[in-house]
């Protein structure tokens, strides 16, 4: 008999702080958390893959923004969720199902080991990046009772991508699938409740991979300049939203060749929120040409200056069903009966049967946390330059030292 393996994926990115997090929850498997990582050329492995992943997730970008459905819609999604997804269901497949999933990464050069202990050291890195954890990522395999996974395959996931096995009856499926979203909702603070849902009485696995950020804004806006301005979605419809405004020092680039502006915006700890504005009429030029190189060239190009940054209040969640995009990348073997997953079970022939993503990012004054102190910086007399995202802007969340996107989107209409 065929078995069906969903695959879902959570990733929120969060405006507010929900508390402390309990001691359990900093506890790598495989090592204490003040214990020094064990390594493995893990910083190596971890720059191996991201110029892979950036061209993944401008790929990725490229085929959710030109889908029918996506016309004048918000976009949002974790590039580096999804290839540490689709890396983790890798662990337990071979032949062609492999080599298909490796080369729609990017990774046809890369030896699986290389692969597992780069996400193995990027999900280390995340979860210990300074101030109050904030960024996690790791993953669950909700197993069928009585069915028999490879011990491999689990001790492989358990220990490069921080993962925990449970078993459901999904011959029960309303009570399966309540168990694990309540396993997805604990490891997102609560802010993907409802993923999964519509469970086939079939299946036999469900792989799950969350990555969840709380962002606090370096330097917090202050609330009381948050006024209603207008937002241009396109030509034919303006939205109101709420405007937030900071004057302050900040990297920025014009980027005359894309006729393009683009500037960072600083969380604490290692992330920046990385906003690209095109100018009015640009942004579907942009949208086809926009590559890894670019990342590069405006990394290289940025200088500060002040800037009066006019930035709306929005929140997106975004839903994407991803099989059929990633058959499209060449993925197709692991959805069809040729599948061989035979590294994560022996018994019966798997396939996979859905990949479901979901991504959710918060925007506010704070970030998260209010500001107790408030720090002044020292402007220069020349005028700051304005940057007013009153028109549709593409927004990336890049982690600072491997470069890797984290999340990225367009925001099309923050009141959606």
């Amino acid at each position: 008999m065929w078995g069906k393996m969903y695959y879902t994926w959570a990733a929120p990115h969060e405006g507010h702080d929900h508390g402390g997090h309990t001691a359990e929850h900093h506890h790598h498997l495989h090592h204490g958390k003040d214990e020094p990582h064990p390594v493995h050329n893990g910083d190596d492995a971890c720059h191996l893959l991201a110029p892979h992943n950036a061209d993944f997730a401008f790929s990725l970008y490229k085929k959710l923004a030109l889908h029918p459905d996506a016309q004048g819609k918000n976009i949002f999604f974790s590039p580096v969720g999804i290839a540490m997804a689709l890396s983790m269901l890798a662990v337990g497949a071979k032949g062609s199902t492999l080599s298909q999933i490796y080369s729609s990464l990017g990774y046809s050069g890369l030896q699986a080991q290389q692969v597992n202990e780069g996400y193995e050291h990027l999900i280390h890195m995340l979860g210990h990046s300074q101030d109050a954890m904030q960024l996690e990522a790791g993953a669950g395999v909700a197993i069928r009772e009585g069915f028999k996974v490879v011990d491999q395959f689990l001790k492989d996931v358990q220990h490069y991508y921080n993962s925990e096995a449970f078993s459901v009856d999904f011959s029960k499926p309303d009570v399966a699938a309540e168990e694990i979203n309540k396993f997805i909702a604990k490891k997102t603070n609560d802010k993907i409740t409802n993923m999964v849902k519509d469970l086939d009485p079939n299946m036999v696995m469900i792989l799950i991979n969350y990555m969840y950020f709380r962002g606090k804004w370096d330097k917090p806006f202050d609330a009381q300049l948050t006024h209603k301005a207008d937002f241009k979605v396109d030509k034919d419809t303006t939205v109101q939203v709420d405007m937030m405004k900071r004057t302050g020092r900040y990297d920025i680039y014009h980027d005359p060749a894309n006729q393009t502006t683009v500037m960072m915006v600083p969380y604490k700890g290692n992330t920046s929120m990385m906003i690209v504005l095109p100018d009015d009429g640009k942004m579907k030029e942009l949208e086809e040409s926009i590559c890894r190189h670019h990342l590069k060239n405006w990394h290289d190009k940025l200088f500060r200056s002040s800037v009066d940054l006019f930035m709306p209040k929005f929140s997106i969640s975004a839903t994407s069903k991803l099989n059929d995009i990633l058959k499209d990348m060449g993925v197709t073997d692991a959805f069809s009966d040729t599948a061989d997953f035979s590294g994560m079970t022996e018994e019966v022939k798997v396939k996979v049967s859905q990949v479901v993503h979901q991504a959710v990012l918060n925007v506010d004054e704070k970030g998260t946390e209010a500001a107790a102190a408030t720090t002044i910086e020292i402007m220069p007399m020349s005028l700051p330059d304005t940057v007013m995202l009153n028109q549709p802007f593409l927004v990336l969340i890049v982690e600072d030292s491997t470069k890797s996107i984290l999340f990225m989107g367009k925001i099309t209409n923050p009141t959606e």
